[in-house]
């Protein structure tokens, strides 16, 4: 089934109703970009010019007529849905050419489905990327990539690939879950080699296990190509063993999120608070105060060591340490944003960094430490 009639029967939107009112707009992709930069929308990371130029195969067609004015959109759901309205045409034309290529080959539609890869691409920094991560990136036909994949890796992407932006910040999803799917599967069936790039490693709270899933019950094979998820990548950054003999003998990868949404969702403090284990929180920011509280409550003491980095591994690396019962308020006054990795146990106190912010103040807060590359 092509893509088009896959995409509008999923979206939460009204379907054709809401396009023609999106239509009626006149809205144009460049004078837009001032607009949705002060909403939560894609353009508002860190490189959003790079990334748009990056995507404008998308809105082609629309650049090349004359740029109007951008109205104040009534509801930011909007921006959302005509990102989609403008894709959906080059998707289809995409999918058409993939087609064409492959009775070219003779292979018709006896050839099977081609290959979807979930491929991590690490904490941000590139040297990180595995030699199958790279090999698959430069040899995708499409790509799919999401919010904490940097620049670097993306300049890796082969100079006929087509990209896509697919990622997610809190209140603002550029696309669905099920629309990624569906996306996925499309392309696929199409006999497309497809990348589906995620930060960090792919099945470690990158819901790459629900796609896998998802595209296994409809006959599609999947390839897992893992990467270093944060908790390694930035700890070995920073000099923290997550595990270190007579310190901590246990670590444990928790989730600041719950499934239904929530302020409250971290359940499992009480058996987490064991002072010989290491904690690492994902998507933990805007829960921590909670959790800390309750791990404190349930025996964990007052002054365990802990850290909160905020774009780990990355030129713009920030880190706060801190005691677990100051580690909330110090990250709130350093203004800490997402993504931003959080460590709890004896084991901080063993990184060079810890002893310096000791000696100098409570809290240090810096840039990446540099590092030597190999050549």
């Amino acid at each position: 089934m092509a893509l088009v009639s896959r995409i509008p029967s999923i979206s939460p939107s009204s379907g054709a109703t809401q396009l023609r009112k999106i239509k009626s707009f006149g809205l144009k992709p460049v004078s837009c970009i001032n607009y949705v930069s002060q909403s939560s929308s894609p353009f508002t990371e860190k490189h959003s010019i790079e990334r748009y130029q990056r995507d404008n195969w998308i809105y082609k067609n629309e650049l090349e007529e004359k740029s109007g004015s951008c109205p104040i959109l009534p509801d930011p759901s909007y921006v959302r849905d005509y990102d989609i309205a403008l894709q959906l045409p080059e998707l289809k034309k995409m999918l058409r050419v993939l087609k064409e290529k492959r009775k070219s080959e003779g292979g018709g539609d006896k050839r099977g489905p081609g290959n979807v890869y979930l491929v991590g691409t690490g904490p941000g920094d590139p040297e990180l990327l595995t030699l199958k991560a790279l090999r698959v990136i430069q040899n995708a036909d499409l790509l799919l990539y999401d919010r904490l994949v940097s620049n670097e890796v993306l300049d890796l992407v082969g100079p006929d690939a087509r990209l896509l932006y697919v990622g997610k910040t809190a209140g603002y999803h550029s696309r669905t879950q099920e629309e990624i799917h569906e996306l996925l599967l499309s392309f696929a069936e199409a006999g497309a080699n497809v990348v589906r790039l995620k930060g960090g490693d792919p099945l470690v709270f990158g819901r790459g296990g629900e796609e896998m899933d998802f595209l296994q019950q409809q006959g599609i094979q999947v390839k897992v190509i893992p990467g270093i998820t944060a908790a390694s990548g930035i700890s070995a950054e920073l000099g923290i063993p997550l595990t270190h003999r007579g310190v901590a003998n246990s670590v444990r990868f928790l989730t600041g999120h719950s499934r239904k949404g929530g302020t409250d969702p971290l359940f499992v403090a009480e058996n987490a608070a064991d002072p010989d284990c290491t904690l690492v929180v994902y998507m933990g920011l805007s829960t921590l105060p909670s959790l800390a509280s309750k791990l404190i409550h349930h025996g964990l003491p007052t002054d365990t060591p802990a850290v909160a980095i905020e774009r780990g591994t990355t030129p713009q690396q920030r880190m706060v340490f801190a005691e677990l019962k100051n580690l909330a308020d110090d990250i709130a006054s350093n203004q800490l944003v997402s993504p931003t990795l959080i460590i709890i146990g004896k084991v901080v106190a063993l990184s060079p960094l810890w002893r310096h912010s000791a000696e100098e103040s409570p809290i240090l807060v810096e840039t990446r430490p540099s590092t030597n590359t190999v050549q």
